[in-house]
C-alpha cells in the first residue's frame, strides 16, 4: 500500500508541474534494440504508463542509466524518478527504424522534485543570502584564474583553424575550476553551439566500447558565445569535485553552430586527479 500511495503522489505531482510546462520530449524505441537512458543521479524507480513499453533498470544497486523497449502500440509515457528525488518525464513511442539509441538526461530537464520544499520567509531569505555568495565566490575566484599566469600541461586540440585548450584544472574547496581557451585562427567567425564535459568509460572484454555521461557545470564564467575571426577567448567551467580511475577519462566537445568545425578534446584522469 505504500508503495502504492508513492507512485500516486509521484505521478500527481509530476502531473500538477507538467502542466505549467512546455510538451514533453519524446523518445522512440522497439523492440529490437535498447535505448539507453543516462541519467545525472541513479535511478530509484522508473514507471510506464502501458505494457507494450518496458524500462528496466537495476533496482538492488543505483546505476545512472536504464534500457527502453517498446512493441507496436499506442504512445505511452515514461516516469523517473532518481535516487535525490528529482522526477523525469517523456512520451514513448514505438518507433520501427530508430535514429538515436543514447540519451544523456541533464538534471536540468526535470519536471520538479518528488519532496515538497516548505520553508518560511526567513528560511528562504537566509538560502537565497548563500546562493548570492556562492556565485559571488565563484564569479571573484573565476575571475582570478583568468588573470593568473598558471599552466598544468599542453591539453590542446584544433580543427581548420579552430584551437580548444584546457589551459588549468583548479581544486578549490568542493569544486573543480577548468580553465578552457578557445582560439579563431581562421577567416571566419566562430558561433559556438555547445561546449560539453563529459565522462567517458571504456569497458573492458572481448567486446570493447566506450560509455559517456555528461557533467553539468554548477557555474560557468565568461562563456561566449562567438568568437571573432582572429580573436582568443578564455572563460572557465566550475564542476563538482570528482576523480577518475584509470579506464575514465574527461571528454571536452566543442560544437558550432550551423558548421563542422567541431572538436573532442580528451583530457586524461591525471590531470583530473592531480589538479593545481
Amino acid at each position: 500500500m505504500r508503495t502504492i500511495i508513492l507512485i500516486l503522489i509521484v505521478f500527481i505531482s509530476a502531473f500538477v508541474k507538467a502542466q505549467t510546462n512546455t510538451v514533453l520530449d519524446t523518445i522512440y524505441a522497439n523492440d529490437t534494440k535498447n535505448v539507453a537512458l543516462f541519467f545525472p543521479e541513479p535511478i530509484r524507480q522508473g514507471i510506464t504508463g502501458s505494457d507494450n513499453f518496458v524500462f528496466t533498470y537495476n533496482r538492488e544497486k543505483g546505476q545512472y542509466f536504464g534500457l527502453l523497449q517498446a512493441k507496436p502500440g499506442k504512445e505511452s509515457n515514461l516516469l523517473v524518478v532518481n535516487r535525490n528525488g528529482s522526477i523525469f518525464s517523456y512520451i514513448v513511442r514505438y518507433k520501427k527504424q530508430l535514429s538515436k539509441l543514447n540519451y544523456f538526461i541533464p538534471l536540468s530537464n526535470s519536471i520538479g522534485n518528488e519532496k515538497p520544499i516548505v520553508i518560511d520567509s526567513i528560511q528562504a531569505e537566509t538560502s537565497e543570502k548563500s546562493i548570492d555568495n556562492r556565485t559571488y565566490y565563484y564569479h571573484k575566484f573565476c575571475s582570478y584564474l583568468l588573470n593568473r599566469n598558471q599552466r598544468i600541461g599542453r591539453i590542446k586540440k584544433r580543427n581548420e583553424g579552430i584551437v580548444l585548450s584546457v589551459k588549468n584544472i583548479v581544486f578549490d574547496k568542493e569544486e573543480l575550476y577548468f580553465v578552457i581557451q578557445i582560439e579563431n585562427n581562421s577567416t571566419l567567425d566562430y558561433d559556438l553551439n555547445f561546449l560539453n564535459l563529459s565522462i567517458e568509460t571504456r569497458q573492458k572484454g572481448k567486446k570493447k566500447s566506450l560509455q559517456s555521461l555528461y557533467q553539468e557545470p554548477i557555474y560557468k564564467h565568461n562563456l561566449p558565445s562567438k568568437i571573432a575571426e582572429g580573436k582568443m577567448i578564455q572563460f572557465v567551467y566550475v564542476l563538482p569535485k570528482f576523480s577518475l580511475s584509470n579506464d575514465r577519462r574527461t571528454i571536452l566537445e566543442l560544437n558550432e553552430k550551423d558548421g563542422e568545425r567541431n572538436i573532442e578534446l580528451k583530457i586524461s584522469h591525471r590531470y583530473i586527479n592531480n589538479p593545481n
